[in-house]
């Protein structure tokens, strides 16, 4: 998978977005990550892979410690994506405008 489709799968489950939520408040350990979800530390830990992976988070070594914490521009090729989405859908909404004010309207009939 390319970089955009590696970052669009980690994104489509719920566990790992609620889990980037909480690293947007700052760096956390497993343990603090795993504490509001009814799953294991294993299957909070194969979460935190696919997200590593994804580049979307990194971790570092504190001693025993493996804290977690958003990756810088882990979002850059997805923002760049959504930009030109976006100019596209502009573009067609100015051409739709323009459309639309080139036809006179009809008047209702009474």
């Amino acid at each position: 998978m390319n970089g955009l489709d590696t970052t669009l799968a980690a994104l489509a489950d719920p566990t790992r977005r609620a889990i980037l939520a909480r690293l947007a408040r700052g760096e956390a350990t497993v343990t603090q990550l795993c504490a509001p979800f009814p799953i294991s530390q294993p299957a909070i830990s194969r979460h935190l892979r696919v997200l590593e992976e994804a580049g979307l988070i990194v971790r570092r070594v504190d001693g025993q410690r493996r804290p977690c914490r958003l990756a810088p521009d882990a979002l850059g090729e997805l923002d760049a994506y959504l930009a030109m989405l976006r100019k596209g859908m502009e573009r067609s909404y100015e051409r739709l405008d323009q459309l639309l004010a080139a036809n006179p309207s009809r008047k209702e009939r009474p």
